[in-house]
């Protein structure tokens, strides 16, 4: 009985985490396909806007390209749970390549200015880099400490944090309003996805506990049949 309870209580939280990877992925798909065709395209005029600062995508892209890819595979029970060597070099990455992305993100929007992007921005993407930072850097801190459970809370605000760079990519492009560019709706667009990514990072963190919450059986008064569950 124990066993077809865990069963069905652990189903649910694995099919909406892997529907929900499968969602992130087909984001990255759209927005290499959207927003970074011009990679392969060294004569796209886009170049030009990025001439003073683009050595400078190089490491922000690759740092970025990691942060994506590595995190759900943090997420995968399996791997964390047998393999605990490879989840720690991976979440070593993870920290290194958020550590990256971050300022050079800055720095990038900082020199952006001079191609007319507003001080707004800049500041924005500040506050956004300094929310990555701070929630990777807490999430580390508890791994250190090995209280685990913090440790997953806040590398969860973490990568809600980290897509919130995708999302506005997505919005912006599904909706039609990165073209033509207009940089007071994008700021505002980008500004949304980072308010909202801690609250969208929160709800994740209820979800997971409320669906895997272990539960055990409780007797009941004597003359009534079967068991009561409740959360363990």
């Amino acid at each position: 009985m124990s066993q077809t309870i865990s069963a069905v209580s652990v189903a649910g939280p694995v099919r909406l985490k892997y529907v929900t990877f499968a969602v992130i992925a087909a984001m990255m798909i759209y927005v290499l396909y959207h927003n970074e065709r011009f990679l392969i395209d060294s004569n796209h005029p886009v170049w030009l806007h990025y001439e003073p600062f683009k050595w400078w995508l190089l490491p922000h892209g690759l740092a970025g390209a990691c942060v994506l890819l590595l995190a759900p595979m943090q997420f995968i029970d399996g791997l964390r749970q047998r393999y605990t060597k490879v989840h720690r070099a991976l979440g070593t990455l993870y920290v290194t390549a958020v550590f990256v992305l971050a300022p050079i993100g800055v720095w990038i929007q900082h020199m952006d200015e001079a191609q007319g992007a507003a001080r707004s921005f800049t500041i924005e993407t500040m506050i956004q880099s300094g929310i990555l930072m701070i929630t990777t850097g807490l999430g580390c801190w508890f791994a250190l400490r090995r209280r685990f459970a913090y440790h997953r809370q806040w590398m969860i605000r973490s990568y809600a944090v980290a897509l919130s760079f995708l999302a506005a990519r997505v919005i912006l492009g599904l909706t039609g309003l990165d073209t033509p560019p207009d940089w007071h709706v994008i700021e505002t667009v980008v500004w949304s996805c980072t308010a909202a990514s801690l609250l969208v990072g929160d709800i994740a963190n209820q979800l997971y506990e409320r669906s895997t919450a272990v539960r055990r059986p409780v007797a009941l008064p004597a003359g009534k049949r079967g068991i009561a569950l409740i959360p363990g």
